[in-house]
């Protein structure tokens, strides 16, 4: 086991619990913004080695992978297998963003703070962007034409990297598929929380409310108490299966990166707006759809801040926005719970799993 240093600028330091010395280069930069991570399988005394099964591509890489590669799955797996292999995580360079992973503790570092001990079942609640990854078996059971890759290889956990063992009563796929979006539901809930507290039930709009985050998002607003609630999707099939799950009050179809189209189907703008979708341009929409005063909530990959800040300026908008961090504290429990106390959640899950 390594010793628990690391050297910057030939100075000795305790290895970092952000994972500093995990940074090959640039130097000074954290594990996300590096251009590639130290792999090697030796611990420090704070880290955990996980012996990985399966990778959760976020949305939004995933879309983007398949699009630039003209829906060739060999293509895609290819193409993940060269950033695993050149940077020492998974990180899409188009879009910056990862997804998150599943596996069994291999060894644990005795000075790890995680309470986990080897052979626990476990998720990560942190990105591939930052952890330390390496596969082995080439991806061989992938076709690459889904988001869930099974796998054979290891990750490593810091010191301040999060983790949870996997629920028992829950398949792996679906477990996995709830944790990798557990950050949406729970900063929502917060936010609808804190506005019913301060007066009448808010209004929300989920953009992208038949997919994972997006469904999620629906039922925690409901629980935490949300008044009028407005899904919108693209396509009428998603509109008839969450007309069917009866997670909100109306359900509208709409083109999120048509600003015009996407307020004009939400009708009156609502107090706070949940973007859930994985395609780029749909910041202005989202902002339209919200009224003075209000809160636009961004969970998506895809969105640019640079679009979002001067298009509200542009309109003369007088909104908050937040980036959905992927962090609250509790989040895969409310996540999880979500799913076993609301059968419709569930089977819109295990619904979009079946076509993946």
């Amino acid at each position: 086991m390594r010793k628990g240093c690391y050297h910057m600028n030939g100075v000795s330091r305790p290895a970092s619990p952000i994972g500093l010395h995990r940074v090959l280069e640039p130097a000074g930069v954290l594990p996300q913004a590096a251009e590639r991570l130290d792999v090697r399988p030796a611990l420090y005394a704070d880290e955990v080695r996980i012996r990985v099964r399966r990778l959760n591509l976020d949305a939004a890489s995933f879309r983007q992978l398949w699009t630039a590669h003209d829906a060739d799955g060999a293509a895609v797996r290819s193409a993940v297998l060269d950033i695993i292999a050149t940077r020492g995580k998974m990180q899409n360079p188009v879009t910056g963003s990862g997804g998150m992973l599943v596996g069994t503790v291999e060894e644990v570092g005795p000075d790890s703070p995680h309470g986990l001990a080897v052979g626990d079942h476990v998720a990560t609640l942190v990105s591939l962007t930052l952890t330390p990854l390496a596969i082995s078996d080439g991806l061989a059971g992938w076709d690459g034409r889904g988001e869930q890759v099974p796998c054979d290889g290891y990750a490593i956990l810091f010191a301040r990297s999060t983790a949870v063992r996997l629920p028992t009563d829950l398949p792996e796929p679906l477990a996995l598929a709830v944790m990798d979006v557990c950050g949406a539901p729970a900063l929502t809930a917060r936010l609808v929380s804190r506005y019913a507290e301060r007066g009448p039930a808010p209004s929300v709009a989920v953009i992208g409310a038949a997919g994972k985050s997006g469904s999620l998002a629906l039922a925690a607003a409901r629980r935490a108490g949300a008044g009028r609630t407005v899904g919108v999707v693209p396509r009428e099939a998603e509109r008839t299966a969450l007309v069917g799950a009866a997670l909100c009050d109306e359900v509208v179809l709409a083109d999120a990166r048509d600003p015009v189209d996407l307020a004009a189907a939400v009708g009156t703008p609502v107090d706070i707006t949940v973007v859930c979708v994985d395609v780029p341009g749909c910041e202005h929409g989202a902002i339209l759809a919200t009224r003075d005063g209000g809160t636009v909530i961004f969970f998506s990959m895809a969105t640019s801040f640079a679009s979002a800040a001067l298009g509200a300026e542009g309109l003369a908008a007088d909104v908050t926005m937040l980036i959905g961090n992927g962090y609250v504290p509790g989040h895969a429990d409310f996540a999880l719970d979500l799913l076993r106390s609301e059968p419709a959640v569930r089977r819109l899950f295990q619904a979009r799993l079946a076509v993946e």
